[in-house]
């Protein structure tokens, strides 16, 4: 009844004819014989519309005899009858100008399609596609209580009243293919891995009774967790689980928030530290072996991001949920006696090393190369660090060790380095571990033998081709990490007073001078580097600032806004030192109330985020949806093609995103 109402409404001549109308009876009360005359003009105008409908009519007849002007007389009379439902309308406004009676059935309105705008008689249609090229209509079309697809090409014609265009529109029911495709796709098998992160830590030290109790919980969680499915659930070993199910349920557990990985924290060990849970799902394959074999690389990033978190692979993209807790230390030295052999030997192996960080290094990336160049010296192969003197936050660092006769040649530009690869080139990359964030992806790609040593966690995109990766989560720092392995390469005599000392300061930066991100293996590698010469106070030092950068820093933390009560977000419309806005996010958690901290600002071409934690909020979560990565407690993002306003924008909708999915007020 509404649609009838505007379309009566709408300009036109039933408008206009109804408004007559309306004059010439209100003029009867005033004068009989001037409402006479009135009505008679007013039936001349009736009969001349009805004439003029008539021959817009046989126009559009002879419309459909030009379209189809090549082909026999039979087909002519089959397109005017088409069994398909058909319209016909004119481009620059929608107005219906024909339609069959098949199309009239669809729509349930036999009386009032002509000279109706297209989009009254289908709410929400659009023909913008049509104008743009396309032939089909990329969405299906709702109508009443089915789903059609649209077709359609636009026609030049030469009849009278139709303005030059016209469009001609067929629809194809496709109610029940469409309804079978979503069956289908629904019905789709999918496996997963459940794994059991911190097994050994959690039953280690418990009675053949509790840990029977606690496993037996754990098992019963699992079932009354995945049940509803239907599919299959089994233990394929003591610590992992396999599950199969039909895609149509993977829906609710998204929206669930894969609930079982904070069932199985209630369980507890008998140092009360949780059980955690990490969980892999292979999507979009063709065949159940692909999907057990994406389900397996989805755990394998669950593992290498920390564990407890679910990661669904959907053909060479990662999905994340869950991952907000710190990570627990669990790496061996047995791994790390492995690697460090493997990496003496293909040091041993090449022809020069290359060693190269993420862009705009920092202290630990210096930190950490040193390692790495006293690693091939004790080997007797030629090391070279990559870096960008003229962008890198180690600028303090580097002048020290370029003090030393050891390192007068070590340091080269991105050319410099390219020129020196040959086939048997050996790239450690350090404190990195994605192809898009490193000092020179030109370096990157042309060497074939690659070693990763990294740990922050992973994302969605990873250096894929390396030799041998080192990718520890748990270390606070890539410093760490190289400490550690230098332990099984070479003696404290062999590491040079001023490589210890670049190697602990990459360990006080990321570690916020051992009061964050620590475990016994930090303190263990500060031990080691204390024995071989490091000094303290002249580590100190490499993180000094001048009068003028602490006024910025201070600034920063003046100019910063509390979003969600404990999340500090400061802007700056102008460059700063990239050092001094981490120093800035650091002393903004400081304050009382501050859970985590955000510092945004320009820097060439780019806008910059630094971000900081106390480890309630993760940080990294909100910085991967802004297409950086980092840490729980630790992360960044570079921003490009984005102004200053829009880059706090989007970081305002990334914190609130984060903060609806993880329940913070």
């Amino acid at each position: 009844m509404n649609r009838k109402f505007k379309a009566a409404m709408e300009p036109g001549f039933r408008l206009f004819f109804f408004v007559l109308l309306l004059f010439a009876i209100l003029t009867a009360f005033f004068e009989i014989y001037i409402a006479i005359g009135e009505g008679v003009v007013i039936l001349l105008l009736f009969f001349f519309y009805l004439r003029t409908i008539k021959r817009r009519r046989r126009d559009i007849v002879r419309y459909i005899e030009q379209v189809t002007s090549n082909v026999d007389s039979a087909t002519k009379d089959s397109i005017i009858n088409f069994p398909m439902p058909m319209v016909i309308l004119r481009i620059e406004s929608g107005e219906i100008v024909w339609s069959n009676s098949k199309f009239q059935a669809i729509t349930g309105d036999r009386e009032h399609l002509f000279e109706t705008s297209i989009s009254n008689v289908i709410t929400g249609f659009d023909i913008k596609w049509i104008l743009e090229g396309q032939t089909e209509c990329p969405y299906p079309v709702k109508l009443r209580d089915k789903q059609y697809t649209v077709f359609g090409n636009i026609v030049r014609t030469a009849a009278k009243d139709t303005k030059g265009f016209l469009a001609t529109l067929y629809w194809l029911d496709t109610t029940e293919l469409l309804t079978l495709r979503h069956e289908v796709i629904s019905a789709r098998p999918l496996v997963g891995v459940i794994m059991t992160d911190n097994y050994d830590e959690v039953l280690k030290g418990m009675a053949d009774s509790a840990r029977s109790t606690t496993l037996a919980a754990l098992d019963e969680r699992i079932a009354k967790w995945f049940n509803f499915t239907g599919g299959i659930l089994r233990r394929v070993d003591r610590d992992r689980y396999m599950i199969i199910f039909e895609e149509r349920h993977l829906r609710t557990f998204i929206d669930g928030k894969f609930s079982i990985i904070e069932s199985a924290r209630e369980l507890k060990s008998a140092s009360q530290a949780p059980l955690t849970l990490s969980i892999g799902i292979g999507k979009g394959t063709s065949n159940l072996a692909e999907s057990l074999n994406s389900a397996q690389l989805a755990i394998e990033m669950a593992l290498s991001r920390g564990g407890d978190q679910a990661v669904i692979k959907n053909g060479t993209n990662f999905d994340f949920y869950g991952g907000h807790v710190k990570e627990t230390e669990k790496r061996t030295k047995v791994k790390s006696r492995m690697v460090a052999s493997n990496l003496a030997r293909l040091i041993s192996q090449s022809s020069n090393v290359l060693v190269m960080g993420h862009s705009n290094s920092d202290i630990d990336v210096i930190g950490s190369a040193c390692g790495i160049i006293c690693a091939a010296r004790k080997q007797g192969i030629q090391a070279n660090i990559v870096v960008n003197r003229e962008k890198t936050a180690a600028s303090l660092l580097i002048n020290y060790m370029l003090d030393f006769p050891e390192y007068k040649d070590i340091f080269l530009d991105e050319q410099t380095a390219i020129d020196q690869i040959t086939n048997n080139t050996l790239l450690v990359v350090v404190d990195c571990n994605r192809p898009d964030i490193v000092e020179s992806p030109s370096v990157l790609d042309l060497c074939s033998n690659t070693i990763v040593i990294d740990h922050h966690r992973r994302g969605a995109s990873y250096i894929d081709k390396a030799t041998l990766s080192f990718h520890e989560p748990y270390a606070s720092s890539a410093a760490e990490l190289v400490c550690e392995l230098l332990q099984y390469i070479c003696g404290t005599q062999d590491l040079l007073r001023c490589e210890a000392n670049a190697i602990l300061g990459g360990i006080v930066l990321d570690t916020k001078n051992f009061t964050m991100h620590t475990g016994v293996r930090t303190f263990e590698a500060a031990a080691f580097l204390r024995n071989a010469g490091a000094d303290t106070t002249l580590v100190k030092t490499l993180f000094q600032t001048d009068l003028g950068s602490s006024a910025v820093k201070y600034d920063i933390i003046r100019s910063a806004k509390m979003i969600h009560r404990i999340i500090a977000v400061s802007a700056l419309n102008y460059e700063i030192d990239r050092s001094i806005a981490a120093k800035a996010a650091d002393e903004l958690l400081d304050i009382i109330g501050v859970g985590a901290s955000f510092v945004i600002f320009p820097w060439d071409d780019e806008v910059i985020i630094s971000a900081r934690s106390l480890g309630t909020i993760n940080v990294q979560f909100i910085c991967e949806k802004l297409g950086g990565g980092g840490h729980l407690n630790m992360a960044g993002a570079q921003l490009k093609g984005l102004s200053l306003e829009e880059s706090v924008a989007r970081l305002v909708s990334a914190i609130s995103l984060y903060c609806e999915e993880s329940e913070i007020e």
